[in-house]
């Protein structure tokens, strides 16, 4: 879905300038470099907003739109006793302590952060993918 999302926002914002191109009012001469930043960005801008629909409804309406992952590795500096911020890393996670009673978890409960990233990377890439294919399609139509 964030795939076709990418690729559908990149799609609607190429069109936008094409149809603004066409009118005699206005008239847009935009480097074609420029018009795949914009279409990427506009893409991006998208997914986030989605991104925090689905933050917003988890927090709010207490649902769970951002999958939970199971994570048997994390780096954190919030663990380290010292005063100098350094990286600490737990990994091989196999029991995780919820509220002093002992609980057997595959690892520990990422709530929400892979689902994100990921959902915004493939967001990146269906747009990315759209504006390579618009640029060939371009180049091999300009003659038409």
């Amino acid at each position: 879905m964030h795939t076709v999302n990418g690729i559908v926002c990149a799609a609607l914002s190429l069109s936008l300038v094409v149809l603004l191109n066409k009118q005699d009012k206005i008239l847009f001469r935009l480097s074609p470099v420029f018009l795949m930043v914009v279409a990427v960005s506009f893409s991006m801008l998208i997914g986030v907003l989605w991104e925090f629909f689905e933050f917003g409804v988890d927090r709010i309406m207490k649902k769970d739109m951002q999958k939970d992952t199971w994570v048997s590795e994390i780096s954190t500096v919030s663990l380290d006793t010292g005063s100098d911020s350094r990286v600490t890393t737990i990994s091989q996670i196999e029991k995780v302590t919820i509220n002093d009673s002992e609980v057997v978890l595959d690892g520990y409960l990422d709530i929400g952060l892979y689902d994100t990233m990921e959902d915004l990377f493939v967001t990146f890439v269906g747009a990315v993918s759209f504006n390579l294919f618009a640029a060939i399609y371009s180049k091999k139509h300009s003659r038409l």
